[in-house]
């Protein structure tokens, strides 16, 4: 009973804020955010949140700086509150002097965010609002601080344990596979029948992470073709006149598209956590497949070779291999980690880089941004560990051997091009 009395509960409260009439609400902002973070009531709150995001929502980019900035003034912590506290605590460990601290410690924005999140429907909307705040953080560097609550709050809420696995297929409804359609960030889907061809044959998967609190909204998915063999340019896996392979005779899980849907969720990881789930699933739905692999971009690619004066090796397919291959095993950025982020995230996920291909993306696309060239990253199951260990405390980037000797061939042939250089000189 006490289950139903909840849900009754809720469908009033969802009713009433749904179809009752909202009152014109002469409160300043200032003063409605304030009144929301004292109510104790629950309608009430439920009441005055629905009010701040309808607010929010209605307002000029201007006034949405200017909503973020009293965020930024008004509700920060007080650093003198904070070192007594601490002091206090320091003194005299107890609970009391403990709850006291954490309480200055934490910036009264981090509980509005909470009690925004009340009403229905406001998860999602305080996703695209963290959205347009770092947009407006890259140009107002003070508003950086307040993109670190909602972080800091979006990846409790978000964490592994609320999010649901769903495969995505040509009988899902039509409001998700639009989404599909337009968060694709990898791969463009230009029409339904690019679509159907990508969900529709026996050989190919969907899946997506969605979030309860965001049914209709996936967060993340995957794109995968099932193959005998591992592909070596995407043109082979998307042609429309391919033949089909039938799933229980191949060999090989190709992740060919990874992308991410909500900009408001940059940096709160599910990439790791899809794949493996995925590759759970698809090992136990299909034991004949061996090789988990994805086929994947070098975004950084061109951009790095034209800045080490080297961009002439990438018409040159053998020499545009090699270089790749330098450019992922030696190529550095923050912390001694690759330079290239897909190869970061897939590396620090366990896997190793198998293979790399040229005239493997000849759309502009992959031309203008990786010169054309694609990579296989493995994921072996009994490796996945022992490859983050090394990547994690050693920076240790894991290759296939093959992978290795195109490395030294494209450092040979610099070191061979500086000699002549030096001759001429």
């Amino acid at each position: 009973m006490s289950i139903l009395a909840d849900l009754m509960n809720s469908l009033i409260d969802r009713n009433y804020l749904r179809f009752s009439t909202v009152e014109l609400d002469n409160r300043s902002l200032e003063d409605l955010i304030g009144d929301l973070l004292s109510a104790r009531g629950e309608v009430s709150g439920m009441k005055m949140a629905h009010q701040v995001l309808d607010r929010y929502e209605g307002f000029t980019p201007d006034e949405k700086k200017s909503f973020f900035k009293l965020l930024r003034s008004r509700l920060d912590i007080d650093p003198k509150l904070v070192r007594q506290a601490l002091d206090d605590y320091e003194a005299h460990p107890s609970k009391a002097h403990y709850a006291a601290f954490a309480a200055t410690a934490e910036p009264k924005r981090q509980e509005l965010i909470r009690r925004l999140n009340q009403t229905d429907g406001a998860t999602h909307r305080l996703v695209k609002m963290r959205a347009d705040l770092q947009k407006m953080a890259r140009q107002e560097s003070d508003l950086e601080v307040i993109d670190k609550d909602f972080k800091h709050l979006f990846e409790s809420w978000f964490n592994r344990g609320f999010l649901v696995l769903r495969p995505i297929s040509w009988q899902s409804p039509a409001n998700i596979l639009e989404k599909i359609i337009a968060y694709e960030a990898v791969h463009a889907i230009n029409n339904w029948d690019e679509l159907r061809r990508r969900l529709a044959p026996a050989d190919r998967r969907c899946f997506a992470f969605f979030h309860p609190a965001m049914a209709d909204e996936p967060l993340i998915f995957v794109e995968v073709a099932l193959t005998k063999g591992i592909p070596s340019s995407i043109q082979s896996v998307l042609e429309s006149d391919r033949s089909e392979t039938p799933p229980k005779q191949a060999d090989t899980a190709v992740f060919y598209s990874i992308s991410n849907c909500q900009a408001g969720l940059a940096g709160i990881s599910f990439g790791n956590s899809l794949i493996k789930q995925v590759v759970t699933d698809l090992s136990r739905s299909l034991p004949n497949l061996k090789n988990f692999v994805t086929l994947s971009p070098l975004p950084g690619f061109r951009k790095w070779a034209k800045s080490c004066d080297r961009e002439e090796e990438l018409l040159v397919s053998e020499q545009a291999r090699a270089l790749a291959a330098e450019y992922l095993l030696l190529a550095k950025g923050t912390g001694f980690l690759p330079l290239d982020p897909v190869a970061r995230f897939h590396l620090g996920n366990g896997a190793l880089i198998e293979a790399i291909h040229s005239q493997a993306d000849l759309s502009d696309n992959g031309v203008a941004q990786s010169g054309s060239v694609m990579v296989n990253y493995l994921y072996d199951l009994g490796r996945l560990t022992a490859n983050v260990e090394k990547y994690s405390s050693l920076q240790e980037v894991t290759a296939s051997t093959s992978v290795k000797t195109l490395a030294r061939q494209a450092q040979k042939r610099l070191e061979t091009q500086t000699s002549r250089k030096s001759i001429h000189a």
